[in-house]
């Protein structure tokens, strides 16, 4: 499955962005708990974290981290749907 284009990601308070997608769909993503992991730990420092952009249809940071595009449209629905079930 190919998830919907990103067209709009916010670094929020406590590692969390805000993302939506050419669908429709929108939510929040927590990446505080993927903070102690690999390249991930790069995005602790709040500066670092403000940087998100979209790029190849994607969450990526200029310190060379990115996400997967599937891992966001998954995990930002799931936030949706907590928020509105």
């Amino acid at each position: 499955m190919l998830p919907p284009r990103l067209i709009h990601v916010q670094a929020l308070d406590h590692h969390r962005l805000a993302v939506r997608f050419a669908n429709g769909d929108a939510g929040e993503l927590d990446l505080q708990p993927y903070l102690d992991f690999g390249v991930f730990s790069r995005l602790r420092d709040p500066a670092v974290f403000a940087q998100a952009k979209i790029g190849f249809d994607t969450v990526e940071w200029p310190c060379g981290v990115d996400l997967d595009p599937l891992f966001v449209y998954e995990k930002a629905r799931m936030t949706v749907m907590a928020k509105s079930g």
